[in-house]
């Protein structure tokens, strides 16, 4: 079972969206929350967490990282038996993978959290901060898995890279229910991360545009603009390539 705790009323719509995304989630509302006959009510964090703390597989806190953090610290006692613990702020910048990163799937379900309300998934662990790929995908309705790997392994060819370089795949959010994305991006074991149509829209980069994702989803351009917006400073490092309907680009993140 995966929980979700709020702790405010600035929290709610973030709750709202979790829950209607995720509706096998156990909400958990502060009495401040006010949000009525959803979930269950708490009056002290304290306890809740003493209470669900071993029997839950995940929790999903929204509210600020230092109060989770007093909260939890007397229960963890490893990383191979703690839930995962994901802290998302009550504004839904950002998606915070704390506790259980690896073993318990953290960063997987920060990405499924800030693919449902479009935060920044924050991942930490070395293994993975080391990656510096993003790899944009665009695809035509209906694309396989195969069509889709073989067009990543082609973009990643070009630049003498390998799979395990790339940190994330980063697609469109209006590409969620195409299942050959899906199967490509569990088959290479590469985090799927859904890039809102407003931010590629709005987006400052400088980019391709691409005739026909304006005539046909409203958007200048998918795989590069999901590429650059998909990690943090960025820059395009391979423009897009075009293999059976299946359009890739590459960023790669910079260092400070």
């Amino acid at each position: 079972m995966v929980d979700v705790i709020l702790l405010s009323k600035a929290g709610r719509e973030v709750a709202q969206r979790l829950m209607d995304e995720m509706p096998e989630l156990r909400l958990h509302a502060h009495k401040v929350a006010d949000l009525g006959s959803q979930g269950a009510v708490f009056e002290s964090l304290l306890q809740l967490v003493a209470d669900i703390f071993i029997e839950s597989s995940g929790i999903i806190f929204i509210g600020p990282c230092g109060a989770i953090v007093r909260a939890i610290a007397p229960h963890l006692k490893g990383k191979l038996c703690d839930p995962t613990v994901v802290v998302v702020d009550v504004k839904a910048r950002y998606a915070i993978s704390l506790v259980g990163a690896h073993e318990g799937g953290g960063n997987d379900l920060a990405l499924s959290v800030s693919n449902i309300i479009n935060a920044e998934p924050v991942v930490t662990t070395t293994s993975e901060a080391v990656k510096s790929l993003i790899v944009g995908v665009g695809c035509r309705r209906g694309s396989t898995r195969d069509s889709i790997m073989a067009a990543v392994d082609l973009a990643l060819s070009r630049i003498r890279a390998e799979i395990s370089d790339v940190r994330i795949l980063a697609t469109v959010d209006i590409k969620k229910d195409e299942q050959g994305l899906k199967e490509a991006a569990a088959q290479l074991k590469v985090p799927l991360r859904f890039i809102s149509s407003d931010e590629i829209r709005e987006s400052f980069f400088n980019f391709d545009i691409t005739p026909l994702a304006k005539d046909r989803v409203h958007l200048p351009a998918v795989a590069e603009p999901a590429a650059l917006l998909g990690g943090r400073r960025t820059r395009l490092i391979l423009q897009k390539i075009k293999l059976d309907g299946v359009t890739v680009a590459i960023a790669k993140e910079n260092s400070l």
